[in-house]
Parts: C-alpha cells; sequence; structure tokens
C-alpha cells in the first residue's frame, strides 16, 4: 500500500471540517489518491500502520466518510479519496433498542462507531451462514451500499426474541421490525 503524502490528523482535520453527521459523499468526486495502510477487524477495531487507531472520536468521524465503490472502501472528502482494507463489513453493530412505531416493533442497532439503524424496509437485515463451518453471520445494511456485522451476542438476544413462523415451507426463526419480517435462520435444518 503508498501512503501518497497521507497524513493522518490533517484528513481527520478536513474530515471534521464537513460538520455533524453524514455528508454528502455521493456528491463527491474527488481523485483517487492510492491506498492508504488502514484496515477495519472484522471486530470493528481501527488499525493505521498496522496500530490500533485509540481514539474513538477519530474512529467515528473516519467512519463517516467510509465509501463503497465497486467492492472496494474509500475514505473520502471532498479534495481526495483514499483505499483502505475492510476484513469483513466496516461497521459492527453491538447494542439493541426497541420501540414502538408506526408500523409495529422497531429494532434500533447501535454500531461501535455511533450509528443508529433501524432494521425495516430500507435497511435490511439478514444472515450468512459459513459455507465450512457452518457458523452464521448476520448483517444489517447501513448506507452507500455498506453493511454492519451484528455481534454474535446481540444476534444471540434477537434470536431470544424471534418467532417460530412456516416461510415458503420451512419452519424458520424470524423477527419483525418496521412491519417487515427478516428471517434468522432455519428451524429444520
Amino acid at each position: 500500500m503508498s501512503k501518497q503524502g497521507f497524513d493522518l490528523g490533517k484528513a481527520s482535520q478536513a474530515i471534521s471540517q464537513t460538520g455533524e453527521g453524514i455528508p454528502p459523499l455521493e456528491k463527491w468526486n474527488p481523485d483517487f489518491c492510492g491506498d492508504i495502510d488502514m484496515r477495519i477487524a472484522r471486530d470493528g477495531r481501527w488499525f493505521y500502520m498496522g496500530t490500533p487507531i485509540g481514539r474513538q472520536a477519530m474512529v467515528n468521524l473516519f467512519s463517516r466518510v467510509l465509501w463503497l465503490e465497486e467492492g472496494r472502501y474509500f475514505l473520502k472528502t471532498p479534495v481526495e479519496k483514499v483505499g483502505i482494507e475492510v476484513e469483513d463489513a466496516p461497521f459492527l453493530f453491538t447494542q439493541l433498542e426497541q420501540a414502538e412505531g408506526e408500523s409495529g416493533p422497531e429494532l434500533i442497532f447501535v454500531s461501535t462507531t455511533g450509528d443508529r439503524i433501524t432494521a425495516g424496509p430500507e435497511q435490511r437485515l439478514w444472515v450468512e451462514t459459513c459455507p465450512q463451518s457452518g457458523e452464521p453471520s448476520p448483517y444489517l445494511e447501513v448506507r452507500f451500499g455498506m453493511k454492519g456485522l451484528i455481534h454474535r451476542n446481540l444476534f444471540y438476544q434477537l434470536v431470544e426474541m424471534a418467532e417460530p413462523c412456516a416461510v415458503d415451507g420451512r419452519e424458520v426463526l424470524a423477527i419483525e421490525s418496521c412491519g417487515e419480517r427478516f428471517i434468522l435462520g432455519a428451524l429444520d435444518d
């Protein structure tokens, strides 16, 4: 990976000047400046040049300018776009809140970077199964085509909340949020 003059401090300062919330990344078209040695591990930890980024505020700041394009992840500002490595999903959800909404129960997932995503028609929840181990990996749509991994402990909570039902002739465990049903797994496997 090349750094191409990337300065972590300058980048964080430039990002903080974009204001609060998620900036309009879809409107920015900066030049690609190369890949940097930044990685988001499957457990949600961020690394720069092999060292964990210890300041959570900086991680939260960088998470706001994450961009997925043609299967690759980038940090994107109005003036530059740099490639980074993501081991699985760039977000990790570790907390769950429940609310009652217009369409019934709502499941609100909170990531380690402070993102609050309500599962529903806009942000789908799904489970992938590892073909080698058979282990489930639950995900939630976040933004710009990116997904977040739901932490295993949180997945166990969802399973406890789930209700058995029949879908396409199979018994499955499912949960509901914002009027949508999300299947966590089959009961007859």
